[in-house]
């Protein structure tokens, strides 16, 4: 359906190029292989101009978004020289020892975090802390590692113009494919490697020239008279970016005087109607709705909980905490409290505080230390020590991490994974596998997911919808590789056989593409 003066709507984009071809060898990626995380959308050139009605001027692209995560550092900070692979750490974690990780207030003896309020990163590499002097680098970095970008970078938020075919940011993105790390020898830092850059890995993108009042005034005729047509609101939410498709809210109600989600909720119906509902809310607003409806009521949705805390970068989860503590009048932390128990109810409080370290570098001593308390605390102990679990997958980096179940595989020739199965049952095992797989490779956790949501009789189209509207825009090309290498036919070919209709329209739209 097309109208005068608007382009007409080619239903989305084409299925992007194909991704980054399969992985050569055992995970885990080397640290550095994230690509820099902005903290919102980044604007594009033809961004809508200044509405009336309280949208301020924006240089080339949409106005800020109440409930868009904040913009994150362009890059990492400049990596101070290393030393040699066979000394000390050289600005790499200092050892700490578990038991003050396990202890509520382990933040305090984490070296370099920064303990002031805000939602800034933790504390840089190399940073010296009380009782851990600097130890001196002797030797030049090693050749063949690039340094870190310096720390004054634009960040590629909605102030400046993002680097060329940086991910859009709404989400943080899927750690490239990299060689494994070799067996490390007597300890010491592991280099960082520079960022790849991967470009955009997502399915939806800013539309060309798109219009906030030409938007609405579709959606009001699609909704206008006598029937709705489904097809025009499929074709302009489908190809709409989040940061386009969330201020037609303000624009419709200055337009028309009416409430464009009453409007659309009283046209629709089913799931078509949540899965609309989901495309308007920003990404921090959707993660908080998801959230409370996994708590409120009878019952609780574990799945949800844990897949969103476990998924999510620490300035993802810090603004997910502001905008709960601002819809629900609670803070997320005490409505999981309220509503879980057990190690599973601190699994889950952990994750919610956003405070995971976020260093790059590798102390492979470290790791092996990691993986020896990770050995004791399970396999190697007459019952489990769960809070060891706990407190180093909460709390330890997501390089570091890779490292240490690498070290774990080779100290007892099993798998972590294998390990909590065997150690741990229920919701807690559920939470501490998620966690796993997310560091090992987020994209094939969210695949597996998607497979499970539709496998069998029935299909579970809350996940269905939370994570393809999340992922769309982050690394649903890289989802969309892990399940047809996993699984052996194509998401696509599998949200068409599972749902009908206009629901599966504009699930397609966000699918992007065949495989």
């Amino acid at each position: 359906m097309s109208y005068p003066g608007y382009p007409p709507q080619g239903g989305g984009y084409p299925p992007q190029p194909g991704a980054y071809p399969p992985q050569p060898g055992a995970y885990p990626p080397q640290p550095g292989a994230y690509p820099p995380q902005a903290g919102g959308y980044p604007p594009q050139p033809s961004g809508y101009p200044p509405q009336s009605g309280g949208y301020p001027p924006q240089a080339g692209g949409y106005p800020p978004q109440a409930g868009g995560y904040p913009p994150q550092g362009g890059g990492y900070p400049q990596a101070p020289p290393q030393g040699s692979w066979g000394g000390g750490p050289t600005g790499g974690y200092p050892s700490i020892g578990l038991d003050s990780l396990s202890n509520p207030g382990y933040n305090a003896g984490m070296p370099g975090q920064n303990q002031g309020p805000g939602m800034g990163y933790p504390g840089q590499p190399g940073q010296p802390m009380p009782g851990y002097p600097r130890a001196p680098s002797p030797n030049p970095p090693m050749a063949g590692y690039g340094g870190a970008p310096a720390p004054n970078q634009p960040m590629a938020g909605y102030g400046g113009a993002p680097a060329p075919n940086q991910p859009v940011a709404g989400y943080g993105g899927a750690p490239a494919p990299m060689p494994a790390y070799g067996g490390g020898g007597g300890g010491g830092v592991m280099p960082v490697a520079p960022p790849v850059n991967r470009g955009f890995r997502g399915t939806i993108r800013d539309f060309p020239g798109a219009d906030p009042l030409k938007d609405v005034e579709v959606l009001r005729k699609a909704m206008k008279g006598f029937g709705t047509d489904e097809q025009a609101i499929i074709d302009l939410l489908g190809s709409r970016s989040n940061k386009q498709r969330v201020p037609l809210l303000r624009t419709y109600k200055t337009a028309y005087g009416k409430d464009l989600i009453k409007d659309l909720h009283s046209e629709l119906s089913g799931d078509f109607r949540k899965l609309v509902m989901a495309t308007l809310k920003s990404p921090a607003e959707f993660d908080a709705y998801e959230l409370n409806s996994a708590i409120k009521g009878a019952g609780t949705d574990e799945a949800c909980l844990i897949e969103i805390l476990s998924s999510r970068s620490n300035a993802e989860i810090k603004e997910i905490n502001r905008i709960y503590k601002q819809e629900y009048k609670k803070s997320l932390e005490d409505a999981i409290s309220g509503d879980t128990s057990g190690h599973f109810r601190r699994l889950l409080i952990s994750l919610a505080q956003g405070n995971r370290d976020e260093r790059e570098a590798v102390d492979i001593s470290l790791a092996k230390q990691d993986a020896q308390s990770l050995y004791a605390a399970g396999e190697n102990k007459l019952g489990t020590d769960e809070s060891k679990f706990n407190a180093i997958l909460c709390a330890r980096s997501k390089p570091h991490l890779r490292a240490v179940f690498l070290q774990y595989q080779q100290m007892c020739g099993r798998d972590i994974e294998k390990s909590i199965g065997r150690e741990m049952s229920g919701d807690l095992e559920s939470g501490m596998l998620a966690v796993v797989k997310c560091i090992k490779n987020t994209p094939a956790y969210f695949a597996e997911r998607l497979y499970k949501a539709m496998k069998g009789a029935g299909t579970k189209d809350k996940t269905l919808i939370r994570i393809m509207v999340s992922r769309s825009e982050v690394d649903m090309l890289d989802i969309r590789q892990e399940y047809v290498k996993n699984y052996g036919k194509s998401l696509y070919t599998d949200i068409s056989g599972d749902t009908s209709g206009d629901y599966k329209k504009l699930l397609l739209k966000f699918c992007g593409g065949s495989d």
